[in-house]
């Protein structure tokens, strides 16, 4: 029996007492102070927090990415170690506030009532409030609007659990996530240094002395966008009815029914978010007005010109303001060299075993980085999981427990 199993039996045995967010919390939603009074917005000392927040800096937070005056506070800033839930928009997320702040409206405060500090760290209400996330989810009001059904959000049960059971929970839990934040950090680190890796190989594969002939690739390459289409007929998945790639601006949009073009081709996306990405499209596929389709007359190899075009940045060549993008005519004039085709051949071979190499690391280290905070949640949630008083529970996390300890012992 681990240590934290002989404090539950110690401790709890019998179960432990649950308490809804009604119970345990005043709540308040958060709000935005005016925008047309500049006096709320210039020289702020109040955080205002908002998801962006959540994204950039993670969900224990002491600083904010904008900041209001005390003139624009409603009575008094939300006190510090309050739990904010997004309860509208995007929902799901929740963090711990550990400074006296403000939020914005897509927020719900849960603040600790005084006569429950004493016996609950509010670290143990944070880790469990993944649970309150999930619960959110499935708790929507129906509408074209998504927001949480308050009245079953405010009968959400928290567990009460001795306050040496608490802190033994969030010192693992905490540990659990430092190495978790380790490993994620270092496989994407070895995922960054190998995209490098490649990216200076193919490079300098690329790169040819003055004796190699250069020409515009107008003068050497047919360049055209696609057509339109209505993105009503685009389907997330393929099927039977919608079998074909639709590549746009930012590479494959969907699936269609129609076929614009047939064979292997370089796409430069030239609108977008990803301006002057590269795909490769081969077979039957449509393409859009946002895509441009590029074939060799004969001077290059069309994979060749794939990886050539990759080379090259497209990206650096658009257009500047609101909405940047790349024109046809600008990719004609500019200037790529043209090796003899048993050179373009060689180079292919090698510079497709570098992109599948990195392709496959791709594909394996998310994949691992998914696998570790799958098993992170897992142990997460089971030592989370307490019995109600008078429940059978007991049993069921108790038999939990051991199955975990013999597949721990077979795996060693």
């Amino acid at each position: 029996m681990s240590k934290f199993d002989k404090m539950i039996a110690k401790l709890c045995p019998d179960g432990v007492e649950y308490k809804t967010i009604s119970e345990l919390f005043n709540t308040r939603n958060g709000y935005t102070p005016s925008k047309a009074k500049k006096e709320y917005w210039i020289n702020g000392t109040i955080p205002w927090f908002r998801m962006e927040d959540i994204r950039e800096n993670g969900r224990i937070l002491s600083k904010a990415t904008q900041y209001v005056s005390e003139s624009a506070v409603k009575g008094s800033p939300f006190p510090a170690n309050s739990i904010i839930v997004a309860t509208s928009a995007t929902i799901g997320e929740h963090a711990l506030i550990k400074v006296p702040s403000l939020a914005n409206q897509r927020f719900t405060y849960l603040m600790l009532k005084d006569e429950y500090k004493a016996y609950i760290d509010i670290m143990f209400i944070y880790y469990y409030c993944f649970k309150l996330d999930e619960y959110c989810k499935a708790c929507l009001n129906h509408g074209n609007f998504a927001s949480v059904d308050m009245r079953k959000f405010a009968k959400f049960k928290f567990p009460v659990p001795p306050l040496e059971v608490q802190r033994e929970i969030v010192r693992v839990l905490d540990s659990f996530t430092l190495l978790t934040a380790e490993l994620t950090a270092e496989l994407t680190a070895e995922l960054t240094a190998r995209k490098k890796q490649y990216e200076f190989y193919r490079d300098k594969l690329l790169s040819f002395d003055i004796g190699t002939r250069f020409e515009r690739l107008g003068d050497t390459c047919n360049m055209k966008a696609g057509k339109a289409i209505l993105s009503a007929r685009i389907s997330e998945k393929p099927s039977n009815i919608t079998p074909y790639k639709c590549f746009g601006g930012n590479g494959v949009r969907g699936y269609v029914s129609d076929v614009s073009h047939h064979g292997e081709f370089p796409i430069i996306g030239r609108q977008g978010a990803l301006c002057g990405n590269v795909n490769y499209a081969t077979g039957d596929f449509y393409a859009t007005e946002h895509a441009v389709v590029v074939e060799s007359k004969g001077a290059y190899l069309q994979r060749f010109l794939y990886h050539l075009l990759t080379a090259m940045n497209l990206n650096q060549y658009k257009s500047q303001g609101a909405q940047p993008g790349l024109a046809v005519k600008n990719l004609e004039n500019l200037i790529a060299p043209v090796p003899p085709l048993d050179v373009q051949e060689r180079l292919v071979r090698v510079l497709d075993n570098f992109e599948s190499i990195c392709t496959d690391l791709n594909i394996a280290l998310p994949a691992e980085i998914r696998a570790r905070q799958k098993q992170y949640e897992y142990y997460r949630d089971l030592l989370l999981t307490f019995a109600e008083t008078g429940s059978t529970l007991v049993t069921d996390r108790q038999t939990d427990r051991q199955t975990d300890r013999q597949t721990d012992r077979q795996t060693d």
